[in-house]
């Protein structure tokens, strides 16, 4: 039978061809993009594998990777699978890693700047107002300067919460620490527990447990009340300080530069962003999980300790003379102290 499609027929036959015969030359065009292998990038943390800290590190990686549309995929490895923590900087900017998850307070001995960027002792009472002073203080801009100058990239910020002492005597003020021989590591934790009184120890973490059953030490600056938990600290020092109040340690993503540079807007945008997620998953797992351990701490047989306000101001101005000490040994410490002194005024947690 014949038929006569007339003169609009004949156009959506001609456009139907047309759009055949463009999507049949765009087909290899979009199989090539989508075939073209991912970048592939190496980052090490400063956490031990199967740790929640490592577990959420693990989720930055593949959230990268999300955003990315599978154009960037990043190795996430535990601390010490390539270098040390106090060498991850180094290894970033010579390129041996492409980024890690580090803690800047591991890298004060190339410049006191890290101390304070990394754990301003006493400063902040929560992440979040830590937070605000490098999103709306300045301190983003002084962390990008200062690890420029090493080759590495900043990107964020990452914290898990403020560290709690574990204890086996009370410390319901500060007077309490006077002959307090306390596990601390070399640096600001050590210079202000002196000034307290208290007799500062230097062991690494994997003899802490024993040095407390020991008698070595009556006290220990390690990590949250749930991370102390889960090394079984409680069960010896049976009275923590709970909230936290002399640490709250800033990890941070960070990448080596020249890579950095080279990242289009959009994947530059997917780090960023999966950075942050990170950052907020580890204040609030971690927060989660130290709440649950308070709130189960009589069943356990200990006693979580609160320091009084007017207790925690004075453990401010004490490492306030602390953080001068550190500001005066570098034009850079010196320029993050005067930024982080203004913003403590800002917040009311400081006076003139």
């Amino acid at each position: 039978m014949k038929t006569n499609y007339g003169p609009v027929a004949l156009l959506a036959t001609m456009l139907l061809a047309a759009g055949c015969s463009q999507q049949t030359s765009e087909a290899p065009a979009q199989q090539a993009q989508s075939s073209q292998p991912a970048m592939q990038w190496k980052m090490q943390s400063y956490w031990q594998g199967g740790t929640l800290p490592q577990q959420l590190f693990e989720d930055f990686a593949k959230r990268v990777t999300e955003l990315s549309g599978g154009r960037l995929a990043i190795e996430a490895l535990a601390v010490n699978a390539v270098v040390a923590p106090t060498e991850s900087l180094d290894a970033v900017g010579s390129g041996v890693l492409d980024g890690h998850n580090g803690g800047p307070a591991y890298f004060t001995g190339k410049d006191a700047a890290f101390a304070l960027i990394g754990d301003p002792q006493g400063a902040f009472d929560n992440p979040y107002q830590m937070q605000m002073w490098m999103d709306y203080g300045g301190g983003n801009e002084l962390a990008r300067e200062l690890y420029a100058t090493y080759g590495v990239q900043f990107v964020s910020g990452v914290w898990y919460g403020v560290e709690c002492l574990v204890s086996k005597r009370p410390l319901r003020t500060l007077a309490d620490f006077k002959g307090l021989k306390i596990r601390a590591p070399q640096g600001m934790n050590g210079d202000i527990f002196t000034r307290l009184g208290a007799a500062p120890v230097q062991l690494p973490g994997s003899e802490v447990y024993t040095a407390l059953e020991r008698g070595v030490v009556d006290a220990s600056d390690w990590g949250t009340l749930s991370m102390n938990e889960d090394l079984g600290y409680h069960k010896l020092a049976k009275y923590p300080s709970y909230p936290g109040f002399h640490s709250m340690p800033m990890g941070e993503i960070s990448v080596n530069k020249a890579k950095w540079d080279a990242l289009p807007p959009d994947l530059k945008g997917a780090v960023g962003a999966a950075a942050r997620e990170f950052s907020l998953a580890m204040i609030q797992r971690n927060y989660l999980a130290d709440v649950q351990v308070a709130v189960d701490a009589p069943n356990r047989g200990f006693e979580p300790l609160d320091l009084p306000a007017a207790e925690r101001q004075k453990f401010r101005e004490i490492a306030r003379s602390v953080w001068r000490e550190y500001a005066a040994r570098s034009p850079m410490a010196q320029k993050v102290y005067d930024s982080q002194i203004a913003f403590l005024k800002r917040l009311g947690l400081l006076k003139e």
